[in-house]
């Protein structure tokens, strides 16, 4: 199977082609950006394309979306340190087969890479917790409190009496299923909401 990696770290490109060609793969290409990885694509047609999601220029979700609008078939993985849900989430609208952790030795992500591509139809992307849905309302009281606003600046701020938001305050915390503030903040983070 040809294969096109696309990762700005020079070293783990060069990790990984080893551990590729190791496993079989046929690595016809490599770019340190998501731009470089678009005319790569295009002259070596790859059936595979291993994308980092931290690239400059042009990221690894870009870059997989376009790909993927080119060819539909072209099976997609991303390399990430990162699986928050909101970053799975973007990964799967944008065509993205699966996730392969880049914390993980070369000759086990080609291991994984072949898994992938014996079985390119099952969604090989983290499944990720459902995100919160918040009322309007709790979404203001979510923007304020991430902000480290009190509740009584937020009540000020949102014309409501200290009681309400408190009630507020802890529906988002339930809903986020988080004892405190602190918690909410790390948990916003982690689910791109803040």
């Amino acid at each position: 199977m040809k294969v096109m990696i696309a990762d700005d770290h020079p070293l783990f490109r060069m990790g990984l082609r080893y551990a590729l060609t190791a496993r079989g793969f046929e690595v016809v290409g490599e770019a340190s950006d998501g731009l470089e990885a678009l005319i790569i694509y295009a002259q070596t047609q790859p059936e595979v394309a291993l994308l980092d999601i931290k690239m400059p220029n042009m990221d690894g979700i870009e870059a997989c979306r376009q790909l993927v609008l080119q060819n539909p078939k072209l099976l997609v993985v991303l390399l990430t340190t990162f699986s928050e849900p909101a970053i799975v989430e973007a990964a799967r609208k944008a065509g993205a087969k699966g996730f392969l952790s880049k914390e993980t030795e070369p000759l086990m992500l080609a291991e994984a890479l072949d898994r992938i591509a014996r079985d390119p139809d099952r969604d090989w992307l983290p499944i990720s917790a459902p995100m919160p849905q918040f009322t309007p309302r709790e979404q203001d009281v979510l923007k304020l409190l991430l902000e480290g606003q009190t509740n009584k600046r937020i009540a000020l701020r949102l014309g409501l009496s200290p009681d309400t938001v408190k009630d507020y305050v802890s529906r988002v915390l339930a809903k986020l299923e988080v004892a405190d503030r602190m918690g909410a903040l790390r948990k916003a983070r982690e689910l791109g909401l803040g």
